[in-house]
């Protein structure tokens, strides 16, 4: 895998740090665990609506970041056959967004 933002969420999700799934996701957001968010190009439009009103309700204070990438892409990477990730861990989100920005310019929800 060539793809240094895919294999970063790999090495993060053997780190621990990272969570999947829309309950475990919106929940993370909700109690302010998560510290970034990244949506799969085929995500639901009901894990994209109920992610940004979770952020909202935090008043934003999680990045959420749409990615290029498949479900089956991030399941790749990571296992997790997922359209929403989660990471509660302050070096990995900015890491994750920065490397996120040079691929692909700033997508943020």
């Amino acid at each position: 895998m060539d793809d240094k933002l895919l294999q970063l969420l790999g090495l993060c999700k053997k780190a621990g740090r990272l969570s999947w799934g829309h309950e475990t996701c919106v929940k993370a957001v909700k109690d302010g665990n998560a510290k970034l968010a990244l949506l799969a190009r085929d995500a639901s439009k009901r894990i994209k609506k109920d992610i940004i009103r979770a952020a909202a309700e935090r008043n934003n204070a999680v990045e959420i970041l749409e990615t290029d990438y498949t479900m089956d892409q991030i399941n790749a990477a990571t296992g997790c056959f997922t359209g929403i990730l989660t990471t509660y861990d302050e070096g990995f989100a900015k890491k994750i967004a920065e490397i996120h920005r040079i691929q692909s310019g700033r997508n943020t929800v």
